[in-house]
């Protein structure tokens, strides 16, 4: 499996999204839709400062976005800022008598990018809305896709099961019901299928949640003489 792939992966089922359906190659280059950005940066809590135009001609724009997430410590705030580009026949196709929206496509650029390095996933993955390449070359429109996903252990297939057992293990409110989960059968042939090191990070992952919901169990004190 991937590195990257991985990387991506692991940041999408944090916001409850799935790697299959998300993202896809085109010649070699990840590529994730620009909705499946926006309700990451809903589900991030991500805000957007109102943007600078840097250029506005009829069939040009060139536009600043700045975007804001709170910090990994409590009160700190993490600060992106990137330029969204679009220009007529350049790096925005129109075709016959469609209208240019050149404005709405480079605020959507620069959003995306800012999201993108907000979640650190710049240079792992593009938007959808980078170019017109990506776009024509999306999942609706071909479908011949980057070798790595006809493998005989299928990366994606690997990553739903993944994703799925970490959203079931998320939804659990007890220190019990994590423990049956994990103990089940159904989950123990889906680890089974698992290669080590992801088997060896949802359990991880598993341990993580019962620390969560309290475990282990404080010990009572001992009373005094």
């Amino acid at each position: 499996m991937r590195t990257a792939d991985k990387q991506i992966a692991d940041i999408l089922v944090r916001y409850g999204e799935p790697f299959g359906g998300n993202v896809w190659r085109v010649q070699g280059t990840a590529v994730i839709y620009h909705r499946t950005l926006e309700r990451i940066a809903a589900q991030a809590g991500i805000a957007f400062d109102p943007p600078t135009l840097v250029r506005a001609e009829r069939d040009e724009a060139v536009i600043l976005v700045t975007g804001r997430m709170a910090g990994a410590k409590a009160g700190t705030e993490r600060v992106e800022w990137s330029i969204g580009e679009a220009l007529v026949n350049v790096n925005y196709r129109v075709s016959g008598k469609q209208a240019g929206y050149v404005y709405a496509m480079a605020e959507k650029r620069a959003k995306d990018r800012v999201i993108l390095k907000l979640l650190e996933l710049h240079g792992l993955v593009y938007s959808e809305e980078e170019a017109d390449e990506f776009r024509a070359g999306s999942p609706a429109a071909i479908r011949a896709v980057d070798d790595a996903f006809a493998d005989p252990d299928p990366f994606d297939e690997v990553t739903e099961a993944e994703a799925d057992l970490k959203r079931r293990i998320d939804a659990q409110d007890s220190i019990d019901a994590v423990t049956d989960l994990m103990l089940d059968a159904e989950t123990q042939q889906g680890l089974a299928r698992m290669p080590p090191g992801t088997r060896d990070e949802v359990r991880d992952y598993a341990r993580a949640r019962l620390v969560a919901l309290g475990w282990p169990p404080k010990k009572p004190g001992r009373r005094a003489a």
